[in-house]
């Protein structure tokens, strides 16, 4: 079964956006556990703009379900979930300044800094992932990082599904048969929703989970989060 990682950053923005601790970012996790997802997904940034670090802290000792950290390999972060030791940590490529995560790694232009940020991970008990486009090149070099999985970045596919599921899935169906072959397990997430979860889920091979957020907590505005969540896991039926 592949598993359902629901990102709360969205949780936290609202919460930042008033101060105080309304809504409650760890009492989110715990419902959003109790209403049936199999992980939770937070990803910190510098400027602490939704989740602060202070906030992993405080949810891994609350989570009984898988609990993955993403976020750039600076000092501060590395400091930081070698510390938590999440049940996994993502590797996103992202500069401090970014909005959003906007590309895969450059596995053949940061093999070395990856392969040294994975083995220090590693040390720490930490399952890694990468995350990654489709080019299977750069899967190819990601094997020799010593990662354990990646993370299929996933806007293309969403970008171009209404116009045409098949073409849109295809790079990301060989992407997955290479990556299993290599023998790395299958992540994926950004933009996937209700709308493309489904699809993507019967077509692509080996995918051990999906981390959904913004989509996901969207609708939860108008559908309530409970519903919401056992929606998104029908779709992974």
């Amino acid at each position: 079964m592949t598993k359902l990682s629901v990102n709360i950053n969205k949780i936290a923005l609202i919460r930042n956006s008033r101060g105080g601790n309304l809504p409650d970012v760890n009492k989110a996790a715990l419902d959003i556990v109790r209403f049936g997802a199999q992980g939770i997904t937070v990803h910190p940034r510098p400027d602490e703009r939704h989740i602060r670090y202070k906030d992993a802290y405080a949810l891994k000792p609350l989570l009984n379900v898988e609990f993955n950290i993403e976020g750039y390999p600076n000092d501060t972060f590395m400091k930081m979930v070698t510390e938590v030791k999440p049940a996994q940590v993502t590797l996103v490529p992202d500069p401090p300044e970014a909005l959003t995560s906007n590309a895969g790694w450059d596995t053949i232009k940061h093999t070395d800094f990856l392969k040294e940020v994975i083995s220090i991970l590693h040390k720490s008990g930490i399952r890694t992932s990468i995350f990654i486009g489709t080019d299977l090149k750069m899967l190819d070099e990601a094997a020799k990082t010593g990662t354990d999985r990646i993370e299929l970045y996933t806007e293309d596919y969403a970008k171009n599904y209404f116009a045409s599921p098949e073409k849109a899935i295809e790079p990301y169906r060989l992407a997955a048969i290479r990556a299993h072959e290599l023998g790395l397990g299958i992540n994926a997430g950004h933009d996937l929703n209700l709308d493309n979860l489904a699809f993507f889920h019967r077509h692509i091979p080996h995918l051990d989970e999906v981390s959904i957020g913004h989509a996901l907590v969207s609708d939860a505005l108008y559908l309530g989060l409970e519903k919401t969540v056992h929606l998104y896991l029908e779709k992974l039926k």
